[in-house]
């Protein structure tokens, strides 16, 4: 399986990508093909990175921390530095995802209240919300 070859197209069509996706990713050091005159050749372990990039890009991680991960299984002898970095990677991502939930959670509150303030005052419901002095809900409220 080491002395299996690829070439761009079959990459991109195994993994749905375009073949400028992975140009890029080679670009910006995630793979480093070798060359049969003026083709690509991408071997075994161009493809494992490629998947390590494409996981890493499904949770959310910037390309230099992808490249700093997949460096780091290239170079250590022993696999303990690259899961407690990869654990460092995890947690402050989790962190962020976190805060974003709870960001979103409020706001969704806010819609929600919002809503309900628009549905009273078409039902001619109560005073005329997100208003000191008239007007439709929300149009014109001061912050």
């Amino acid at each position: 399986m080491a002395d299996s070859t690829y070439t761009i197209t079959e990459l991109a069509r195994e993994f749905g990508l375009t073949t400028r996706a992975i140009r890029f990713y080679e670009d910006q050091g995630l793979l480093t093909p070798g060359r049969a005159g003026r083709n690509r050749v991408y071997g075994h372990r161009d493809k494992v990175r490629l998947k390590l990039t494409l996981r890493g890009k499904r949770l959310g991680l910037s390309l230099s921390e992808i490249r700093e991960l997949i460096d780091l299984y290239d170079a250590a002898k022993d696999e303990q530095v690259q899961v407690e970095r990869f654990l460092e990677v995890l947690e402050r991502r989790r962190a962020i995802l976190e805060q974003q939930r709870e960001d979103i959670e409020a706001v969704l509150g806010e819609i929600a209240a919002f809503e309900k303030q628009c549905r009273d005052f078409l039902a001619g419901k109560g005073k005329k919300p997100g208003q000191g002095s008239g007007g439709a809900p929300g149009v014109n409220a001061k912050s």
